[in-house]
């Protein structure tokens, strides 16, 4: 009787042959680099980490950072482009009920419920022509998140761990920090079709205590040594299926996922500890946990962590369609925040070699809302035409006002920036080339920018 062997099952049943040759390496106690070591850049960047505080709900820029004189001027009379196209019908122009004055020796005019931001816009690039593509939560979150309108597709955070790795190997490369969720939720840190390895580590920061902030951060019943022992051993287990079985990336990402997580009981509790900060500091970054998730973005990137974003709270707070006085309440739990991890990046060097952006998916519209399901008409709807974006840090101009919406603040007009282009800029400050960052999946070559994306020199210091 013939017997039909492969030149697997004849791997398999030759002990010196050369998939042994191979395992017997991984047995020996080598391994392949971590898919988290630090890669080279296409070429020297400016930029090391990104810290992205999203103002999840979309925030008015013409009541924060794009002021309108027009607005008051005009204030109950119709816009005069006639009806804008967005989600819900609207009316009149609405001025701001904030104030506006010049902040700074660069005199950026700034409202008075960011007074601290206020404080450091010197440091700050102000882009008041940021648009995007649709007037909905949902497809505008993922553009700025994963640059697409639609799910699947990876987080820039996945992208720029895949693409540059990370400095510290006892941390994720890529935290995100909500209190609870955003809309949409993990698929904005999705790493989609990029190796597992490289999705965002979601922290529900609503704790202050490290052990309740990342739960089973330490394992109670075993010692570190013996858990070395155990993960040593499964990971002899899984290179023999590994190498039995061939290619896969899912366990492949979780083995790496399970060698973080150990790794972590050693530095984790230590810079997710916001106690360990002085009072003082504590106190000017202020209570909430949008105020501690910018301390703790500060903690991780003094340790080496490439992309941390803070998302200020569940859901789309910003959301102001009934009341755009809300936005008072939200800017006195962010502005302070805001404003802290600026100063301390500055103060230690750091923000020059850390991103910080502050924003919304979209912004507001200049008139009322009169539609859906408002009972006070004084709020404003969605606005994917014009909004605003604080940049600092890492390469980006500072003490600048960049590009124009119109004179009631409705559409970008003057040197226009999509996000793609946005992120474009951000992956070249980062050393990276946009159009070469790609990974190939179901027969094509992906990349964050997608087909578009422009590098936007002039935001550029």
């Amino acid at each position: 009787m013939s017997t039909k062997f492969t030149r697997r099952h004849l791997l398999r049943s030759t002990g010196a042959g050369l998939g042994m040759v191979g395992l017997s390496t991984t047995l020996a106690g080598a391994s392949k680099p971590s898919p988290l070591a630090p890669k080279a850049p296409h070429f020297e960047p400016k930029a090391k980490h990104v810290i992205h505080l999203f103002l999840n709900g979309a925030p008015s820029h013409v009541d924060s950072f794009d002021h309108k004189p027009q607005l008051a001027k005009f204030d109950g009379q119709p816009y005069p482009g006639g009806n804008l196209r967005t989600e819900r019908k609207t009316g009149a122009l609405m001025k701001s009920p904030f104030e506006f004055a010049p902040q700074g020796q660069s005199g950026i005019p700034i409202s008075e419920i960011f007074p601290q931001l206020g404080s450091v816009i010197d440091r700050c690039l102000v882009i008041n022509s940021m648009h995007t593509d649709v007037p909905f939560h949902e497809p505008s979150l993922f553009m700025f998140n994963c640059g697409q309108r639609i799910a699947g597709h990876p987080s820039y955070g996945s992208w720029l761990t895949y693409g540059l790795g990370t400095e510290n190997q006892d941390l994720p490369g890529f935290v995100v920090l909500c209190p609870g969720y955003p809309v949409v939720g993990p698929q904005l840190w999705t790493s989609a079709y990029l190796p597992g390895v490289y999705q965002g580590a979601y922290v529900r920061n609503a704790e202050i205590d490290p052990a309740k902030l990342v739960p089973y951060l330490r394992n109670a019943n075993q010692s570190m040594h013996a858990q070395r022992e155990q993960l040593d051993l499964l990971g002899r287990l899984n290179a023999i299926h590994l190498e039995r079985e061939g290619s896969a990336p899912q366990l492949e990402a979780a083995i790496h996922s399970m060698e973080v997580a150990f790794r972590m009981q050693a530095e984790a509790s230590d810079a997710f500890d916001v106690r360990l900060e002085p009072e003082q500091t504590r106190a000017r970054y202020g209570e909430g946990d949008f105020a501690q998730g910018c301390l703790i973005a500060r903690r991780l990137v003094e340790r080496g962590v490439r992309v941390v974003q803070v998302y200020y709270g569940n859901m789309q707070p910003w959301d102001t369609h009934d009341d755009i006085q809300h936005m008072r309440k939200l800017a006195a739990r962010s502005d302070g925040a805001m404003a802290a991890l600026i100063e301390d990046l500055d103060a230690s060097g750091l923000l020059d070699e850390t991103i910080v952006l502050i924003g919304g998916e979209f912004g507001r519209t200049p008139t009322v809302e009169i539609a859906g399901v408002t009972k006070l008409h004084a709020g404003r709807d969605h606005n994917n035409h014009g909004f605003s974006v604080i940049a600092a840090g890492g390469g980006f101009r500072r003490g600048v006002r960049y590009g124009a919406t119109d004179e009631f603040g409705f559409r970008a007009v003057e040197d226009r920036v999509h996000v793609r282009d946005l992120h474009a800029t951000m992956l070249h400050l980062l050393g990276l080339d946009h159009e070469r960052l790609t990974y190939r999946h179901s027969g094509r070559d992906f990349r964050l920018t997608d087909v578009e994306g422009e590098v936007k020199t002039d935001l550029i210091g």
